[in-house]
């Protein structure tokens, strides 16, 4: 008989207005000396008062900003800061990968983990599993750890305030769960795992539903049910349903875009909904099926309603030479990547092809903002 380990949620997740401000006895529960992590300046404000609410309540606590996405060079810096200064946990208040680096920190210490999404970018906040990158931000492995969090907190108030850019390339890297999920678990018999791909496919209904008024309007109903699933929900479909909720295509197809130089670099839903669209191409040349195609079209018309990248013109990549290209395909299609959980055989130039078939932006006058 198989055994499975699921790390499925925090331990505990508070989540609403001012959530922040309400859970702060919880965290004199779990640390009475944490270290505080985060990297955007754009968010430094946020940290300092955190810092501050928590030294009202007697918690000393140490700050770091991290130099980089999260990497190795950061991870061990934070490690020995946190040792010398006898740190008991580790908050860390920021985008996906700063909570990927807390995560990361506290596992390697054994001490505790708070995460503070300070946008819905990422379901990062929620998992149990850190994407490391190199210094200029390559995409080099994942790490599988302990446990999820001790403590989540999701403060509307907060992550209302986040760019509208990080909550379309949330809903782009949330809508993603459905149809890579549905693939990889395409002739699984586990329980979980089937429904962990309905919660998937609830998400990407929700998301359809109200994601452009959540875009549009942060003080919306929708706005809550959207950055909550991207957030949170997105984090309970992989923990239940393990490796095979997790990805198919678009995943490693960002991983390999991550490998390429940027004029304005993309975030992670952004190259992540772009992959998507590859996705569905290679379903649609490898597939009598005319759904592919569909739910292309039908995501091409979404993401342009959202501002998110639908081209290689629009992701702003440096080069988009071929061999520049084939750089990304083959780190994206090496022989431990997930992309060959595809149900058909993928090879680094069907990918390059099917890459290059977004060259441009579509003609297409239905692709546009849908101010309606």
């Amino acid at each position: 008989m198989y055994i499975n380990n699921h790390s499925i949620s925090p331990s505990k997740v508070v989540r609403g207005e001012d959530a922040w401000k309400k859970s702060i006895n919880l965290i004199t529960k779990l640390c009475r000396r944490p270290l505080i992590i985060g990297r955007s300046s754009f968010t430094k404000k946020i940290r300092s008062s955190f810092k501050k609410d928590l030294l009202l309540e007697g918690i000393q606590s140490i700050s770091l900003e991290l130099d980089h996405d999260c990497c190795e060079l950061d991870i061990q810096k934070a490690c020995l800061i946190s040792k010398n200064n006898n740190c008991d946990g580790i908050i860390a208040a920021g985008g996906g990968k700063v909570l990927d680096a807390g995560k990361l920190i506290a596992d390697l210490l054994n001490i505790n983990c708070i995460t503070v999404p300070l946008s819905a970018s990422t379901c990062a906040g929620w998992t149990a599993l850190s994407n490391i990158y190199t210094p200029d931000g390559k995409f080099l492995k994942d790490v599988t750890l302990k446990s999820c969090p001790n403590l989540l907190i999701f403060d509307h108030n907060i992550v209302r305030a986040a760019p509208q850019r990080t909550l379309a390339s949330g809903i782009a890297d949330a809508v993603a769960k459905w149809y890579e999920s549905s693939l990889t678990s395409i002739t699984s018999q586990d329980g979980f795992v089937q429904q962990a791909v309905q919660m998937a496919r609830v998400l990407r209904d929700q998301l359809f539903l109200n994601g452009y008024n959540a875009f549009l309007d942060p003080l919306s109903n929708s706005w809550e049910t959207v950055a909550e699933g991207c957030a949170l929900t997105a984090g309970i479909i992989g923990g239940l349903g393990g490796a095979k909720c997790r990805t198919a295509a678009a995943h490693p197809i960002h991983n390999g875009l991550t490998q390429l130089t940027y004029t304005n670099k993309p975030l992670h839903g952004e190259l992540v909904g772009f992959g998507l669209l590859v996705q569905l191409h290679l379903e649609e040349q490898n597939s009598n099926s005319q759904l592919p195609k569909q739910a292309k079209s039908q995501l091409l018309n979404f993401f342009s309603q959202l501002n998110l990248p639908i081209s290689l013109e629009s992701i702003c990549l440096r080069d988009m030479s071929s061999n520049e290209l084939h750089k990304a395909c083959k780190f994206a299609c090496d022989d431990n990547s997930d992309i060959h959980q595809l149900p058909f055989k993928i090879y680094e130039k069907d990918l390059l092809e099917a890459i290059q078939s977004f060259q441009f932006l579509p003609t297409s006058s239905k692709i546009g903002i849908n101010n309606t």
